[in-house]
Parts: C-alpha cells; sequence; structure tokens
C-alpha cells in the first residue's frame, strides 16, 4: 500500500470494503482511541476479530500511520449520520487520535494532525465543516475526540469551523432547527443533540438551552448549512 498522505507510515489492517454506491469522501471525522499507547491501538484496529479500522491514526509523538487507504470504506463511525448521509462510513476518511480520552492533546500531535488535514482537505475539495466529530454524527453513543480537543485551534488553521458571537436567537423551536440545518440529523432527543453541540463547542456548559446555544447554533446553521457546503449523501 502507499500511502495517500504526505509522511504517512503504511500499517495495512484488513478492516475494510468498498464505499457503498460509489459515494466519495465528503466528511472527515475525528475520534480518540480511549488506549493507553499507539501500539495497542494499531494492534486493535488491524485485528481482524475486533472489526474496526480507520484510514490514519495519529500518534502521540506526531507520527502518522495509514492503516486503510483512502478509497476504502474504513470502520470507524459505526451506527451514525450528518447532513443527509446515513452511511457514514462510505461518505468519510476517519482519523483516530491516539488518547485516552480525558487528556489534553499535545503540540506534536495537533500539529501532525493540522498537516494530515490540510492534505486531506486539499487533495478532495473539502471545505473546514467537513471535519467533524464522532461525538456529532453519533450523538448519545459516543463522545469522542472529547472535551479537551481543541475545536478552535482547527478552526483559527481553517481546518474546522468556529461560531461567532451574534445577538442572542429568541427561545423556541429554533435550536433544533439550528442544529440539524447544521449537520446534526441524526435520531436523538433534542437533549442528546444539544449535548453533542456543547461538547464540541461549549465544553462544560449544562442544563438547559440558554441564548449563548441558540445565538452560536444559529450562527453556524446560517453560514454553514449542511445542504449548502456539502456532506450529502
Amino acid at each position: 500500500m502507499t500511502p495517500d498522505a504526505k509522511g504517512a507510515i503504511c500499517h495495512p489492517s484488513p478492516n475494510h470494503g468498498e464505499r457503498r454506491g460509489g459515494m466519495r469522501p465528503s466528511l472527515v471525522v475525528l475520534h480518540y482511541t480511549a488506549m493507553r499507547s499507539a501500539a495497542e491501538a494499531l494492534e486493535r484496529l488491524c485485528a481482524s476479530e475486533f472489526e474496526v479500522s480507520a484510514h490514519y491514526l495519529v500518534a502521540e509523538d506526531g507520527a502518522v500511520y495509514q492503516l486503510v487507504p483512502e478509497n476504502r470504506r474504513a470502520w470507524h463511525a459505526g451506527v451514525s449520520a450528518w447532513g443527509s448521509v446515513t452511511d457514514v462510513n462510505s461518505a468519510s476518511i476517519g482519523i483516530e487520535l491516539c488518547n485516552p480520552g480525558n487528556a489534553p492533546y499535545g503540540e506534536p500531535q495537533m500539529a501532525a494532525l493540522e498537516a494530515l488535514l490540510a492534505d486531506i482537505l486539499g487533495r478532495h475539495s473539502l471545505p473546514p465543516q467537513a471535519v467533524i466529530a464522532h461525538s456529532d454524527c453519533a450523538p448519545g453513543r459516543k463522545i469522542d475526540p472529547g472535551p479537551k480537543f481543541d475545536w478552535r485551534r482547527l478552526a483559527l488553521s481553517g481546518l474546522s469551523v468556529w461560531p461567532e458571537p451574534c445577538r442572542p436567537a429568541p427561545a423556541g423551536e429554533g435550536l433544533v432547527r439550528d442544529l440539524r440545518a447544521f449537520g446534526y440529523t441524526a435520531e436523538a432527543p433534542p437533549d442528546t443533540l444539544l449535548a453533542a453541540f456543547r461538547l464540541r463547542f461549549r465544553p462544560g456548559a449544562e442544563g438547559p438551552p440558554t441564548p449563548e446555544d441558540r445565538a452560536l447554533a444559529a450562527d453556524l446553521a446560517t453560514r454553514f448549512p449542511v445542504e449548502r457546503h456539502g456532506a450529502i449523501a
């Protein structure tokens, strides 16, 4: 296997298949491994009995391993949805970040991820809003890459998006409408969608929806509606 990304180390996994329906990557999904080391994660992601994989693994020291060719369907997202995409595995490139789930992401790893994302987005002509969390497309089921991940840093580098402060939106049904317009279309109760949104954009926020939640969701829905920017099945 020849690596798709510059500088990636080939470490082939047998766990992949064809992208269904001729789908091409329109999303990049970020995960954490919830394991103690990159070696342990590589072993799991390349073991046929576990039936799980990703296209890339980024280790704590910044080493990038390619496990599955980008033109193949890796098995990383499970039951999930984003926009009109209901087979996220067929429509995405999956990136695992070696992290136990409760630790900050270090500089070597973040720098390597930024280089990898820039390469992927450039080659596939994808916009920054194509980069999402596993928790975004599987709300209530997954929380990775977790509250310690620096989404704002990616946005400042043009590798993801971040809401801009704006006038608070009024109370009502508009919050769920805006969350779904941005991409949160998985079948889940409104409070679960809100929790997934907060995990990424307001980590640590709790309780009923606030004017800030509504304002940030409205901004994202206005600037990055999923039907305008991709992630369409």
